[in-house]
């Protein structure tokens, strides 16, 4: 099975509240770069599906890893060439020159030239929080598509079984491949995905695999292709376009309030809820 997975870079979420908004626009200037957490579980998602869980050192099967982005993301893609990606594609634009239909042309055009039995990918990037890549894709692949994935069982290359994350549990359907899958959090739970080649009685880590050292030095020699946004998508205008940032009024401190009929009565007449 091949599988391409998408990957993008994006502020540490763990320092969210160091975000600043200057003049309208938000700025991350030093705060560190990390693997959106989502498209972290679509890799891990990856490379269980081509692997044997009890050897996991022989990929059977080929992951592609593909970021969007300026000179600097090649970092993002090294690193998932050392958890165990076969090849890497870094498609050259700025950060501010995309929108997910932009990523998902252009994605659908690498789809094309890969020819991939399976699109992994996150089901929204933390700094956007969008979720509108993986959707886009499957639309303009004209490929089956299932959202939101909290398990998924490989049938071979042929079909996947994929249990969707529902507001009332999980909805399990089966996907013929070609397909588009973006994946949950609970994907990298240690009995979450299955391949044919893993044992039913084994179970994997909880949450994703880190490289050794000795992935990391191996991962700079495998191959890692730069492809030019007008070379996949001539059409490079976006269909959103943020206007301006603002951060949220600064709340009033909490008061107390001496009993129920009071609270009701503020609740009306001065915070105007009720």
């Amino acid at each position: 099975m091949k599988i391409l997975v998408s990957l993008k870079r994006v502020a540490d979420p763990d320092n969210a509240n160091k975000v600043k908004v200057t003049s309208g626009k938000i700025e991350t200037t030093g705060l560190e770069w990390k693997p959106n957490p989502f498209d972290e579980y679509a890799l891990e998602t990856a490379l269980r599906l081509t692997e044997n869980g009890a050897n996991t050192k022989a990929r059977l099967g080929e992951v592609v890893v593909v970021t969007f982005g300026p000179k600097e993301t090649e970092t993002t893609l090294r690193a998932a060439l050392a958890t165990g990606a076969d090849r890497a594609i870094r498609v050259d634009a700025a950060d501010d020159t995309l929108d997910g239909d932009l990523v998902a042309r252009a994605l659908a055009a690498l789809v094309a030239k890969e020819k991939p039995d399976l699109v992994l990918v996150g089901k929204q990037a933390v700094d956007g929080d969008a979720n509108q890549v993986g959707q886009l894709l499957a639309e303009y692949l004209g490929w089956p598509q299932a959202t939101f994935a909290g398990s998924i069982q490989s049938e071979g290359d042929k079909s996947l079984v994929v249990g969707r994350e529902v507001d009332g549990g999980t909805l399990k359907l089966r996907v013929t491949l070609p397909a588009v899958v973006s994946v949950d959090l609970r994907i990298v739970a240690p009995k979450s995905v299955r391949s044919v080649h893993t044992p039913a009685t084994h179970n994997y880590a909880d949450g994703v695999r880190f490289a050794a050292l000795m992935a990391i030095m191996a991962a700079k020699k495998k191959p890692l292709a730069e492809v030019k946004l007008a070379d996949l998508a001539p059409d490079t205008a976006l269909r959103i376009k943020y206007l301006r940032a603002e951060l949220p009024p600064s709340r009033k401190a909490g008061i107390k309030v001496k009993s129920v009929e009071d609270l009701v009565q503020k609740l009306k007449t001065e915070a105007k809820v009720l």
